[in-house]
């Protein structure tokens, strides 16, 4: 009688395929001197990562000459600042991807940059253009996803002759698992694709073409917990949130097929709530990263705009979340 009731309790608390134990993205307040901002400059997708005791923040920049976002396409590179907290205030330190050679693919811009330790290097993956190479518009410049790499965060990076992807690519985001490499990314329609490789520099294979066939979701941000994959991502037409580019929360068994929504599906709104309980309603707040430290999210990222300015925002988590840290030689 015993073992029976002991064997009916134990299958009755192992959690079905799809369980999800409610992460949640909660945040503190902020202090009013916080984040990336630079004069006289657009700043936008920050994505951060700790080295010693330095916080080193990659973000896009380019010249206010026009409203926001105008001029990114022609115009944007990317930046690191420093800070001694992950909170900041940041310090400009240099340019890391800018203009060089127009017979390279990340000749004229780069943008939407994301950071990441692969093995005993620094892979920094991000979109860039040349000044020639037209999409299907033929106004509008071809966006390919890449990446530099360097053995130390302060460079010297080596950029890469070639794209990681040949066509139409935007959003990278970048997971090793093991000996498999995932790479999420977007095209213009905003068709998400996830392609393989046993290598982070590819070459790559399509394993799946439409990620999202209900609505159009971009800026993506991808990890492992609980056994499960996880996309953090702008809900671009609010087709899973109710709310038009607000953050969500995806997962998946396989991190290839049957994304799900995860509860809760909500990951930031676009509120930014300081220490003085003073709110600031953001016009947009996009370009999700996390910030993985010792083996735990502790912070969120943004692009904001507040109708005059744009900067990088972290956030802290009230509740740090616990991830896969998977070691590669990749």
């Amino acid at each position: 009688m015993f073992r029976t009731i002991f064997l009916f309790f134990f299958i009755s608390i192992i959690p079905p395929q799809g369980f999800t134990q409610g992460m949640n993205f909660e945040y503190k307040k902020l202090p009013k001197e916080s984040g990336f901002k630079m004069e006289g400059y657009w700043v936008w997708g920050g994505s951060m990562i700790k080295v010693g005791n330095i916080y080193h923040l990659f973000a896009s920049r380019w010249k206010k000459t026009g409203p926001f976002p105008e001029g990114y396409r022609q115009n944007s590179e990317i930046v690191r600042a420093t800070s001694r907290t992950p909170l900041g205030p940041f310090k400009f330190e240099e340019v890391v991807i800018g203009e060089r050679d127009s017979s390279f693919w990340d000749s004229n811009m780069a943008h939407n940059p994301t950071i990441h330790k692969i093995g005993d290097e620094y892979v920094l993956f991000y979109i860039g253009s040349d000044f020639t190479t037209t999409d299907d518009n033929p106004k509008s410049l071809l966006r390919r996803v890449g990446y530099a790499s360097s053995k130390k965060i302060e460079g010297p990076w080596k950029r890469t002759d070639q794209p990681l992807i040949n066509t139409e690519s935007n959003n990278p985001a970048i997971l090793v698992d093991g000996n498999q490499v995932r790479l999420l990314y977007r095209d213009a329609g905003l068709k998400i694709f996830i392609a393989t490789s046993k290598n982070y520099k590819g070459p790559y294979k399509i394993a799946n073409e439409n990620v999202w066939p209900e609505c159009k979701l971009e800026d993506f941000y991808m990890f492992k917990a609980d056994h499960q994959y996880h996309i953090v991502c702008e809900d671009n037409v609010g087709g899973v949130s109710g709310h038009e580019r607000w953050g969500v929360h995806l997962f998946s068994t396989d991190g290839i097929t049957n994304w799900l929504k995860y509860d809760p599906v909500v990951v930031y709104d676009h509120d930014l709530i300081y220490e003085d309980n003073t709110v600031m309603h953001l016009v947009r707040r996009e370009r999700p990263q996390l910030l993985i430290t010792d083996g735990k999210i502790t912070h969120l990222i943004n692009g904001v705009y507040d109708g005059q300015n744009s900067w990088c925002q972290p956030v802290e988590l009230k509740n740090p979340i616990k991830v896969e840290v998977i070691s590669s030689p990749l």
